[in-house]
């Protein structure tokens, strides 16, 4: 989650560009598009969500390492959280 309203605000307006991006491709698939013109939609709706997820990682993982304690346990479960969430993101 976006931890300042300055990154809410950013988050939920790609989210709302993303979500006409997806009324446009549902479109195009109705109106029988041809098959170039959808991969390029779905090219740029991936790019999209892949651009958001990229931001709210970054947001989370500066969030977590300003907040991280000196302690080496605190530290290694805030590396344990980050290496898990970056799995995730990866798949």
């Amino acid at each position: 989650m976006p931890h300042t309203p300055v990154e809410k605000k950013r988050a939920l307006a790609r989210v709302r560009r993303i979500r006409g991006q997806l009324d446009a491709l549902e479109n195009s698939l109705e109106q029988g598009a041809d098959c170039a013109p959808v991969l390029q939609q779905l090219a740029a709706v991936r790019g999209a969500v892949n651009g958001l997820m990229s931001s709210v990682l970054e947001s989370h993982l500066r969030e977590e390492f300003a907040q991280s304690g000196n302690g080496v346990d605190q530290k290694q479960e805030t590396i344990e959280g980050v290496v898990a969430l970056v799995r995730s993101y990866l798949r």
